[in-house]
This record gives C-alpha cells, sequence and structure tokens, in this order.
C-alpha cells in the first residue's frame, strides 16, 4: 500500500517511473537507554546472524559499490559505567573512521544510528565497535541492521518526504455568485513567496553594493549576519558600542521583506571574545555580560526570529570557566526575559558534518540541551552549522532522525563546502547536503555560509565578484527553482474544480471565464488534507 502511495505523488510530480518496489527510509531513532533493545531496523536488512564475529566486531559480505547503506544497532557496555561508542568500517580498500556514535551506559541499551556509501565493490566489510577515547570496553551487540538504498532509491525516498511535508494538494473551485459550478474557466496560480526559509549570510559588503543586493533578493528569503553582530564587532572596546553598520544591514533586511537570524550573543571561544573582556575579574565580566544582553536584545528586540544565544559551547567554555557551571543557562533566561518571541538556539559545529568529534557527537547535543532543560532554561533550537568537507548523506540523515526526537526545530546555520576541494566538487557536495537538509521533515530552515568579500568567501562562494554564478551557485539556483512550484495553468472540468501540487508558500490566483477575471490570494501552509480555494466569479 505504501508503495502505491509514493508512486501516487512521485507521478504528481511528473518523476518518471513506473513503480517503485525498494526500500522505504526508517526514520526511526532512540536517545533513550533502554532495558530491553527494539526490534532492528528493516528487519536487519542483509543481516544475518551469522554474521556477528565477536563481540565488538559485525562482518558483512558482497557488499555493492556506490550504494548508499544506513546501519543502526543497540549496545550496552559490561565493565564501565558509561562510554562513548564509535562505528568504523573496513573494506578490502577503504577505511572510514566513524559511522555513527552513541554514548552507552552500563545496564540498558542505546541505539546507535549511522551510515556510509561504498565507493568501491567489497567482498567482506567489517564494522567494529570501539571506545571514543581508546580505552578497551566489553560492548554487547544486539538488533544490528544494514540497509542498503541505490542512489535512485535514495532520491525516491527523499521526493517522498518532499512531496509530503514540503508540499500540498490544492483544489481551485470556480462558480458564480449563484453557487453554479464553472466548468472550462481558465485558472492562472503562481507562487510568490516560499514557506521554508533558505538564505544566506550577509556581511557589510552588501551595503551600498546594489548588484549584491539585488543578486540576493531574487534568490533568499533569509539572512543572518556573518560578524556584524557579534561582541567584538557591536562593542570592540569597552563601553564604546557601534549598531551603525548592524542597524544599516537590518534595514535592507526589513527593506526586502526578508527573515534574519541573530548571530550570535555570545561566542565561546576565547579567541573571538572582545580582548577587553578576557581580563576582566567574575563580578566585572558578569557586570558586562548583563550589559551586552540588555543593549544588544534592546537594540533588536523582535527583529530576529533566532538569537545563537552561546555559539559553540560544545566546543568551548570560556564563560562556564570564569563564572561556574550555570553561566550559560544565565544567557538563555536573560535572552528569553528580553525578546521573548524570539527562538533561541543552541549552534556549534560538526554535529551532522562528522562523527568524529568526541566534543559533538549527536549524543553530546542532546545531552547538552537535556541540561538545559533541566535547569529550566528556555531554549526551542537546534543549529547545525554544517561546514562540511566530504558529506556522509545517510549518516546526516541518522542524525537527523536522532535530533528529531526532541521535538524541536532544527536548522542547518552555516552551510559550506571546503575550500580544499576544488569548486566542481564543492558543487557536488553541497547538492548532497542541501537535498538531506530539505528532504527531512524535521528541519525548518537552511543557512548558506557564502558571504561575498572582495577577496573571496569564508571556504565556499556562489558568484565571482562580478555575479557569475560558480558551480556552487549554479546548485543553488537549481534547486531554488526545483523547490519551488512552477505557474499553473488550467481549465476547470465539469464540476468546476482544477487540482494541483504546490509547495508551502503564497500564491496568486487569477481567473477568468468568458469576459470576468478575478484576482486572489491565498496560502499554503502544511497539512494533510487538501487545500480547497473557491473562487467566485
Amino acid at each position: 500500500m505504501m508503495h502505491q502511495h509514493i508512486l501516487f505523488f512521485l507521478l504528481g510530480v511528473s518523476l518518471v517511473t513506473s513503480f517503485y518496489d525498494g526500500p522505504l527510509y526508517d526514520s526511526t531513532a532512540y536517545t533513550e537507554c533502554k532495558e530491553q533493545p527494539e526490534k532492528p531496523l528493516y528487519g536487519g536488512g542483509v543481516f544475518h546472524s551469522t554474521d556477528i564475529a565477536d563481540g565488538n566486531v559485525v562482518f558483512f559480505y558482497n557488499l555493492t559499490h556506490n550504494s548508499i547503506y544506513s546501519f543502526s544497532a543497540w549496545l550496552r557496555v559490561q565493565n564501565s559505567d558509561s562510554a562513548m561508542i564509535r562505528a568504523s568500517l573496513e573494506t578490502e580498500n577503504e577505511t572510514d573512521n566513524c559511522i555513527g556514535t552513541v554514548s552507552v551506559k552500563r545496564g540498558c541499551w542505546s541505539f546507535l544510528k549511522g551510515g556510509f556509501v561504498l565507493n568501491s565493490p567489497s567482498n567482506l566489510s567489517t564494522i567494529y565497535f570501539k571506545n571514543a577515547d581508546g580505552k578497551d570496553v566489553d560492548i554487547d551487540i544486539a538488533s544490528p541492521s544494514l540497509q542498503p538504498f541505490t542512489k535512485q532509491q535514495w532520491t525516491i525516498n527523499q521526493q517522498y518526504i518532499i512531496n509530503n511535508k514540503r508540499k500540498r494538494a490544492v483544489t481551485i473551485h470556480v462558480s458564480d455568485t449563484h453557487g453554479t459550478k464553472l466548468e472550462g474557466a481558465s485558472v492562472f496560480v503562481e507562487q510568490i513567496s516560499k514557506d521554508f526559509p533558505i538564505g544566506s549570510a550577509i556581511s557589510k559588503t552588501i551595503l551600498g553594493n546594489l548588484p549584491y543586493q539585488d543578486w540576493f533578493v531574487k534568490r533568499f528569503n533569509a539572512a543572518v549576519f556573518e560578524n556584524e553582530l557579534k561582541w567584538y564587532a557591536t562593542e570592540p572596546h569597552e563601553g564604546k558600542i557601534n549598531y551603525t553598520i548592524s542597524d544599516q544591514m537590518m534595514q535592507f533586511v526589513r527593506a526586502n521583506k526578508i527573515i534574519a537570524r541573530g548571530h550570535n550573543i555570545f561566542w565561546e571561544d576565547p579567541k573571538y571574545t572582545p580582548a577587553w573582556v578576557l581580563n576582566l575579574t567574575s563580578t566585572q565580566l558578569q557586570s558586562a555580560i548583563n550589559s551586552r544582553i540588555q543593549s544588544l536584545m534592546n537594540q533588536y528586540k523582535q527583529e530576529f526570529i533566532h538569537w545563537d544565544v552561546s555559539n559553540e559551547m560544545l566546543h568551548f567554555d570560556f564563560y562556564e570557566q570564569r563564572l561556574g557551571t550555570n553561566a550559560t543557562f544565565h544567557f538563555f533566561e536573560a535572552a528569553h526575559e528580553s525578546d521573548p518571541l524570539a527562538t533561541l538556539f543552541m549552534n556549534d559545529f560538526n554535529v551532522v558534518e562528522t562523527c568524529n568529534d568526541v566534543n559533538s557527537t549527536v549524543d553530546a547535543y542532546i545531552l547538552r540541551i537535556r541540561e538545559l532543560r533541566q535547569h529550566g532554561v528556555f531554549m526551542d533550537g537546534i543549529g547545525l552549522e554544517g561546514h562540511f568537507t566530504k558529506p556522509n548523506p545517510p549518516l546526516i540523515r541518522a542524525i537527523l532522525d536522532k535530533l528529531a526526537t526532541l521535538d524541536l526545530p532544527i536548522w542547518l546555520t552555516e552551510i559550506d563546502i571546503s575550500k580544499t576541494l576544488d569548486k566542481d566538487t564543492q558543487a557536488i557536495y553541497l547538492e548532497q547536503v542541501l537535498r538531506e537538509g530539505f528532504s527531512h521533515p524535521s528541519v525548518n530552515g537552511i543557512m548558506l555560509w557564502t558571504a561575498l568579500h572582495p577577496n573571496g568567501c569564508y571556504q565556499m562562494c556562489l558568484t565571482d565578484n562580478d555575479f557569475n554564478n560558480l558551480p556552487s551557485g549554479d546548485v543553488v539556483d537549481k534547486l531554488l527553482e526545483e523547490w519551488q512550484t512552477e505557474r499553473v495553468e488550467g481549465v476547470t472540468d465539469e464540476h468546476g474544480s482544477h487540482s494541483f501540487y504546490g509547495f508551502l508558500g503564497e500564491y496568486k490566483i487569477s481567473v477568468e471565464y468568458g469576459n470576468r477575471t478575478i484576482n486572489s490570494t491565498f496560502s499554503l501552509c502544511r497539512g494533510e488534507e487538501t487545500r480547497h480555494v473557491t473562487v467566485t466569479l
């Protein structure tokens, strides 16, 4: 039944396929430690009970290359109270040091979810489970699962989610003032704005640069200031606060009806903390913090939809070292009191980019969120920076699945691809990341970290200085067009109706019948039911 459902929606967007009988991606994830493991996803997939060799190793035979593998297992430890377990993959031709991690405790089972892509076929693939800190630990493994997807199957599963979560069926009903259905009326529908925010970082280089402004506004409905709101930028010297540049950037945002994220109130990395702050006494530091929050939040109250409150707190802890472990909790409380309508975010790197960074594994992120909640902190957004070198699509999706169990909005906040790669490769990897983000139902927005400077961008530019697209820019333009409803033109049937599938957002509609024309607008928001729009001539 589900396969027929996928076929129905795919045909609705004219994707060529006769029938999809491949695997459906299972987004199930668990973050709690359980007395008993759950059953394996996909019934174990290609895993067989004979594949387990010993307690810390799983073998798989005859895996095909260019396939995408979703991997999961339940783990527990015997001789340690807790451990961070990392799963790694070895084949005859390649090694992946991390395909998934999980924080494991003694006496209960924890769920590891990850994955990998094979670049060459493998007669024997070995998955090792090891303690991330290198210490020996006895690991029990239960309900392992390995499910392969071809790249086409992976794409079809992405498109299925997009059609169900990013789009909705619409039926236009046309009648006259007496309620009589009008057959043969011409219907024209155009999407005028998108519900899903896709944007980019901007810097002061956009001010007064009309070609840059025009290029940006034609593409993006969201922005984030690259550096201009950071404490070192607005108060480089104690007491000398200057919002001139950020005010001008906000004027640009307002004038073009763009939403903006506030980045950031504090940055835990001392390297990006104002120099004059570093040597303050505890009392002086607390006073400076209070002044920073009050000044910044008063200046921009209700202007930003989000605030990154304490940036990169999984990796750095300058304020907690100076003021104690509760320092960060105060940041969130004060920010919420100052601007209660803004969504407050944690924001960090290496959460979805890799699982090799022990500071920012998915479970480390979840643990910090739970700590904030336990202290009554008003924190309601998950920010994932996304500075990628080579993305691992099934690992990205698995991490998003685990974070989604928290029922908080997830944003990809600083997406780019390393400048160590050539521009064509950057574009290929960028498309992979953007498709994973847009097709995950718990991701609420995507921001690129591509503010343009005369000497380039942080890692990846979309255009040259003359606003000619680079390969990554071509990818962005292609996806922006793909993720917007094409102009709809049709004629009402014998029931006076015309139907289509549209991406969520705002629409304008024009209906012509005989010598009569009427124009109207309607909104298309998320919902399971068909959106019915009635037009009376």
